[in-house]
């Protein structure tokens, strides 16, 4: 996704006045497409979600809008969770970190003594009719915390030091999937965090043998974490063969795949669903991309990913025009956090992944999944104000010398560091 040669490096040939910060860190206008497609997104979902809620209604045995109003209700918190953050100052999110590292210690606690168990996992806090995943929040605080820690050791030179650096990100890998993956029994997840992590790691500077090490130690993790679990032999067996055993072990996938293939091209129509009607597990979250398919057809969920496609790109954009650490490194962050999601639930759908019980971003069901991701977008938002208006690019002359890329990493760390702390 990213060159190497586009990393935190800047060209030796442009101009003082080029790379002062008052030029890269004026602020404009923000980037309205980030809330249109979010807005579009979070819509698609709220109507897929209405179509749908006879059919979950009455298997919960609870009024017809009931789901549609708790949807409705998020989104709405999700939109003020963007307002708040895209007017947040990046100095305070970044000072927070510890207060959110702290939350998610709190929360982590309350789930595994006083969490609701869902399927054999305790990952959901009830309070009252509402719930919060923990999961989340713990996805929001590893982006500004890594962001923060990145940043600092580019300001000191010591993105390449395995002690200082290294060691450090590969302990919160470890506390992740402890966390995570074991208590949490949450193996989707922590891969996206993972995926973060690295590449935030790769921007920032880390060489590729190291990230290589990380890859490496990650792969063993999975294996022990599937190994080690009889449902997740289970599914990566139902993944290798969907239908061996349609009637147990790979329910969901072969439903889920019943569900894509009626859809057709064009689709059955919104209020013309089957498999929403108990057939195909968790339509409303896991597995709603399977109920879009089947509504919309290959038209309808090629539209859609189009849509992500765009906010991807503009992520991207923004990414390549800022070049305060922090808010690079937090839009790396995000974006990889929005695209693996995405890729995994949908791969996970039409049979090119292992079920994942994780959500579509959005789109799904579920407050917590919209409010962060929100407000994720929201400080994607506030960061795109000051963006420069070409793309910062890193100069021919410099590939290959490892020396000079690391004094230029550092006087871009040193240059816009004052600055980005004042926003």
């Amino acid at each position: 996704m990213f060159n190497r040669s586009k990393r935190y490096n800047s060209p030796r040939n442009r101009s003082a006045s080029a790379l002062s910060s008052d030029n890269l860190s004026r602020r404009h206008r923000p980037d309205y497409l980030l809330i249109i497609l979010a807005t579009l997104l979070s819509v698609i979902g709220l109507v897929v979600v209405y179509a749908i809620s006879p059919g979950l209604a009455a298997s919960k045995n609870v009024d017809t809008n009931y789901f549609v109003t708790k949807q409705a209700i998020s989104v709405i918190l999700g939109f003020v969770a963007f307002a708040v953050f895209s007017y947040l100052s990046l100095r305070s999110l970044r000072h927070s970190k510890n207060i959110l590292i702290g939350l998610s210690g709190v929360g982590v606690i309350v789930v595994q003594f006083f969490g609701v168990q869902v399927n054999g996992a305790y990952r959901w806090i009830q309070i009252g009719g509402l719930s919060f995943q923990i999961a989340e929040l713990i996805k929001f605080t590893i982006i500004v915390w890594t962001a923060a820690f990145l940043t600092e050791k580019l300001r000191r030179g010591e993105v390449e030091d395995f002690k200082k650096t290294l060691k450090p990100l590969l302990i919160l890998l470890l506390i992740v999937g402890i966390v995570v993956a074991k208590l949490e029994s949450d193996l989707g997840s922590t891969g996206v965090m993972v995926a973060m992590v690295a590449m935030m790691a790769f921007v920032a500077g880390l060489p590729l043998k190291r990230i290589g090490l990380i890859a490496g130690i990650v792969v063993l993790g999975t294996f022990l974490a599937i190994s080690t679990s009889s449902y997740r032999r289970d599914r990566v067996v139902t993944f290798l063969n969907p239908t061996r055993d349609c009637q147990d072990a790979g329910y969901q996938a072969c439903q889920a795949l019943i569900a894509v293939g009626s859809g057709g091209v064009v689709g059955k129509g919104l209020g013309n669903s089957v498999q929403a009607y108990g057939y195909l597990p968790e339509p409303q979250n896991d597995s709603i991309f399977a109920i879009l398919a089947e509504k919309f057809g290959f038209l309808g969920v090629s539209v859609v990913i189009a849509v992500y496609l765009a906010l991807f790109s503009r992520l991207r954009r923004i990414i390549e025009r800022t070049a305060d650490p922090f808010s690079r490194l937090f839009v790396v962050g995000v974006l990889a956090w929005f695209s693996i999601q995405t890729m995994i639930n949908i791969g996970a759908m039409i049979g090119v992944f292992p079920l994942k019980g994780i959500t579509l971003p959005f789109i799904s069901y579920g407050g917590t999944s919209i409010l962060f991701v929100m407000a994720a977008l929201g400080v994607v938002s506030q960061i795109s104000r000051y963006t420069s208006f070409e793309p910062i690019r890193n100069s021919s002359t410099n590939k290959g010398n490892r020396h000079d890329n690391r004094s230029v990493r550092e006087r871009v760390g040193r240059t816009h560091y004052a600055s980005s702390t004042g926003r």
